[in-house]
């Protein structure tokens, strides 16, 4: 028998004549639409690129990329180590640099999502030869995810209102303040993938549940969902808001008698796969499913389970026995688990999300600008005029109220209770404040656009001298509502401009102002450090601090942002509030050899007046430094550090009477007792003055005078520390808007035994 070749010199022609006469049908609209969203992305894209122009050496016009705030510089570190070390290594890696001396067990205390995929990444484009080192990379990463989330995004609402939905969606997420901020060059955090997951899941999750859907289908949607519930959940510790969400969402459908086969199916496939890849990270373990908001994922799986059986059965009488059985088996079950144990609650920030008042009780996460409880007028700041359509949205949505548009609705308050909850989750607001605006936009143009194509003739009586409405009426309508929506983002002056164009945090230099150019002292001393000292020389700051330490600057440090060791913060709190003798007794535990202070300056060249600027530095940390430390109050006295008489407290009130509340070190007292208090009426506080942070601080200051202004040598002496290196001394205060930033290193000079 003759087999034939298929793979013939005239089969391979006639599949490339084939091919070539393929033609994709695009109509007038399609191309209007694949143009408008082409356009979006670039905006996307282009805006998030601002940043860039603070990482260009305006000497050589080279570029020098960073990356921003301070959590971004760990995920590096994680992804560089994945890098170097193979993409299994991190899972035995134990960062001696970090939290020294017990180290940072990385498997055990991080996600591993977004570095793991900055690494597999890079590793394909290396090969590809491009040449990009991997700190570019990683800063230029939060940009092309940023655009991608607007792609996704556009795909969500288009499947939620149509096209017009979809694409302005896109553009305000694109042009949103707060995810700009979390997506623009150099912010190389969760959030980069932690939105694009969330969009995503929604995207799936509610194809799958769609009624005319083949059920092949459904199960593919459902299982992609579940991979990308699973990819959020080690990715971002948000995840228990789209699991959340997910089942707030599914128990309002029961309760609205919604229930159908397709939608357990699709529950079960999406939180089975999820949960299970969500488990296998050693970060979450299995214990992940036995905190309170998984643990009622599992309820609602019961409760369709139920709704399921009683389907299936046919009388009243077994119906309710059904349902009394079901509920007294979750309920107990529930309450067997807690009271063994099994079940644990949410703690942590995460619990101050649900419950903000929690977060008085911990000085730790109060003391983190971007923690606190989002006041009105910034959230107003952050959305704009886009509010009312926002608002109008719902209205929509509760006209023609669809499994869709109930999610929607759902989305919509539950992120907005948790943005006013939070000012970091303004982000995570972003998604559904575009979908809801574009909702409301959209609804309110749709009869302007009906007249504009086929305007209707209205007869009226003469004595109101209208005979008709014409295209005019539309017209005008149309244009109104484009000149609210662009107060919003380009009058008077563009918002999303100045969020985009601020530079990255180490080249502002932590400064809480934009300067006028590229802030180099953070960085100076920074190479100082990975140039003059080795990996383990041990470096005592603020938390704040850490990571620039570690990663860039080679050394070992005592904490940074991941919080993981409360004690150790208190310590550190301690040592640089106390006195010098009480100070070098806790440096002695952690073997320290360095000490660094952060603080920022202010001259007056009419005055000749010289002082703390309070622009980001440590002279205005220090009460949170206090209060931390108050928290260990008995703990410092049974240690004998500090005698039982002595005032330490974690009331901040009460801190500032005792460090002064004016300035450290000062306060103003109201010798009238009637608020009057003048200049003259300024007074020392001893407590305030002889800490040592105080001391750290001022005698930089004096250093700065001396170098600068002629001055006399510092007055304050130092018992047990010595300068060594202290960058912006050179700094004459003429740059950064009159702010000098001064980084101080300080040589430890224990004492003999």
């Amino acid at each position: 028998m003759k087999i034939r070749n298929a793979f013939t010199k005239e089969n391979i022609l006639n599949v490339f004549k084939n091919f070539g006469k393929i033609r994709p049908k695009m109509n007038h609209t399609s191309i209007i639409t694949l143009s408008a969203l082409t356009l979006i992305l670039f905006i996307a894209f282009a805006i998030r690129l601002f940043p860039i122009r603070w990482e260009i050496d305006p000497k050589t016009g080279k570029s020098n990329l960073l990356l921003s705030e301070f959590d971004p510089y760990f995920q590096y570190r994680f992804a560089k180590y994945s890098v170097d070390n193979g993409f299994l290594a991190w899972l035995w890696w134990n960062d001696t640099q970090r939290w020294y001396p017990q180290g940072f067990e990385v498997a055990k205390k991080a996600y591993p999502g977004l570095p793991l995929t900055a690494a597999f990444l890079y590793s394909i484009i290396s090969m590809l030869g491009t040449g990009i080192d991997l700190m570019s990379f990683c800063s230029l990463f939060p940009a092309i995810m940023g655009m991608l989330t607007c792609l996704v995004m556009y795909f969500l609402g288009k499947d939620i209102g149509g096209r017009p939905v979809g694409l302005l969606a896109a553009l305000f997420l694109a042009l949103h303040p707060s995810y700009i901020q979390r997506t623009s060059v150099g912010f190389f955090d969760d959030e980069t993938v932690g939105i694009f997951s969330l969009i995503l899941f929604a995207f799936l999750f509610l194809r799958a549940i769609e009624e005319n859907r083949q059920m092949g289908s459904t199960v593919k949607y459902a299982l992609a969902s579940g991979a990308v519930l699973g990819y959020f959940c080690i990715s971002w510790g948000a995840a228990y808001y789209p699991i959340g969400l997910t089942v707030l969402f599914v128990f309002v459908l029961l309760i609205m008698k919604r229930y159908t086969r397709r939608l357990f199916l699709t529950y079960s496939l999406t939180f089975g796969l999820g949960l299970f890849i969500a488990i296998n990270v050693p970060y979450l373990s299995p214990n992940y499913l036995l905190t309170s908001a998984i643990v009622a994922v599992a309820g609602v799986f019961s409760l369709l389970c139920l709704a399921e059986v009683l389907n299936a059965l046919t009388t009243q009488k077994w119906k309710a026995i059904a349902v009394i059985a079901f509920l007294a088996l979750i309920i107990g079950g529930f309450a067997v688990l807690w009271q063994l144990g099994y079940v644990q609650g949410i703690t942590g920030k995460f619990l101050s999300v649900v419950n903000p008042f929690t977060r008085a009780e911990s000085p730790l996460y109060e003391s983190v600008a971007e923690h606190r409880i989002s006041a009105w007028g910034s959230i107003y700041y952050d959305l704009g005029i886009g509010i009312i359509f926002f608002t109008i949205g719902f209205f929509f949505i509760f006209g023609n109220l669809n499994d869709k548009n109930l999610f929607l609705l759902v989305f919509g308050l539950t992120s907005l209770y948790f943005a006013c909850s939070m000012v970091r989750l303004l982000v995570l607001m972003a998604p559904a404040f575009s979908l809801l605006t574009a909702v409301g936009i959209a609804g309110l143009l749709k009869p302007f656009i009906a007249l504009l194509k086929e305007p209707p003739k209205i007869s009226v009586k003469k004595k109101y001298g209208l005979e008709h409405v014409g295209k005019e009426f539309s017209g005008a309508a149309v244009f109104l509502i484009f000149l609210i929506l662009m107060t919003t983002v380009a009058f008077p002056m563009p918002k999303v401009y100045r969020q985009a164009y601020a530079p990255t945090t180490i080249s502002s230099g932590s400064l809480s102002l934009i300067p006028s150019e590229p802030v180099q002292e953070w960085i100076n001393m920074l190479y100082w450090t990975r140039t003059r000292l080795s990996g383990s020389t041990v470096v005592c700051s603020w938390w704040d601090y850490g990571y620039w330490l570690t990663v860039l600057g080679n050394v070992t440090t005592l904490a940074d942002n991941a919080t993981v060791n409360g004690t150790q913060i208190q310590n550190i709190g301690f040592i640089f509030m106390s006195n010098e003798t009480q100070a070098i007794e806790m440096l002695k535990r952690y073997n320290a050899e360095y000490i660094l202070v952060y603080a920022t300056i202010y001259y007056s060249s009419q005055s000749g007046s010289v002082g703390f600027a309070n622009a980001g530095g440590d002279e205005g940390k220090w009460t949170w430094m206090a209060s931390i430390s108050g928290k260990a109050r008995e703990r410092f006295i049974s240690q004998g550090l500090i005698s039982d008489d002595e005032m330490w407290t974690s009331d901040l009130d009460e801190v500032r009477q005792m460090f002064g509340n004016y300035t450290l070190g000062t306060h103003w007292h109201d010798s009238n007792n009637d608020g009057s208090a003048t200049s003259d009426e300024l007074i020392a506080v001893s407590k305030g003055q002889n800490s040592t942070i105080y001391k750290l601080m001022n005698y930089a200051l004096e250093r700065w005078v001396q170098v600068q202004k002629s001055g006399s040598a510092p007055s304050i002496k130092l018992l047990y520390f010595s300068e060594a290196y202290i960058a912006g001394l050179d700094n004459d205060g003429t740059k950064y808007g009159g702010v000098v930033p001064l980084v101080c290193l300080y040589k430890i000079n224990y004492p003999e035994d």
